[in-house]
């Protein structure tokens, strides 16, 4: 079972892969739900940590429809990830319908090559999961952060249980809503996954 921190820094970066994290996703500016981490986090992350870490790729908060511009920089993102050996990135792009920019997504999945790439909850916005799961399948996106289009994950079971029943080992559906080291069994039994997000799944940050 992976357990998957989301992390704001290099301390909590470092504090997590000590609490017994499989891997991280790193971020800045979790108060508007994470964006691109700095140059320099990237690079030491690289350099201190011994597990795998996945960048965020997301230019602002607020919503999942970018400009031109914004796309351009989350391309340059990405080329930096690359160049700096992080082991994955994770982005999320949509149209003003909610439906998921396929044509920019097959984009940066094919830039980010060979980086591992994870869609993020912009997912849950999206009014056919198992529809818009199935066309990240078809452009080679290995995962798929969700709570089900719920507020958690547990509220989201059902939903859940179908995207893993469905994907079938396609694409991995990481399982991601208020998991938590308390409730991580509770979850784990009702919601079968592989792998499992959250921001206290292996520690209380608060305490870093």
């Amino acid at each position: 079972m992976i357990k998957e921190a989301c992390v704001e820094n290099i301390r909590e970066a470092i504090a997590a892969e000590k609490a017994g994290a499989s891997r991280l996703e790193l971020c800045e500016n979790l108060q508007v739900g994470g964006t691109t981490p700095s140059y320099g986090t990237i690079k030491y992350c690289k350099q201190q940590l011994r597990i795998p870490f996945f960048s965020m790729i997301r230019p602002r908060g607020g919503n999942f429809v970018y400009s031109d511009l914004e796309f351009t920089i989350m391309k340059e993102d990405i080329q930096v990830c690359k160049l700096l050996g992080a082991d994955g990135v994770v982005f999320g792009i949509l149209k003003s319908d909610n439906t998921i920019d396929i044509e920019r997504t097959r984009e940066l999945v094919e830039l980010a090559k060979p980086m591992q790439v994870t869609f993020h909850k912009a997912f849950d916005l999206v009014s056919n999961p198992v529809a818009e799961m199935e066309r990240l399948i078809q452009i080679g996106v290995d995962r798929i952060l969700t709570s089900g289009t719920k507020d958690t994950a547990l509220q989201g079971q059902n939903i859940l249980n179908e995207l893993i029943i469905k994907a079938n080992g396609r694409i991995q559906i990481v399982v991601a809503g208020n998991v938590t080291a308390e409730n991580l069994g509770e979850v784990k039994r009702l919601i079968p996954s592989l792998e499992y997000h959250g921001r206290r799944i292996v520690m209380d940050p608060k305490k870093v």
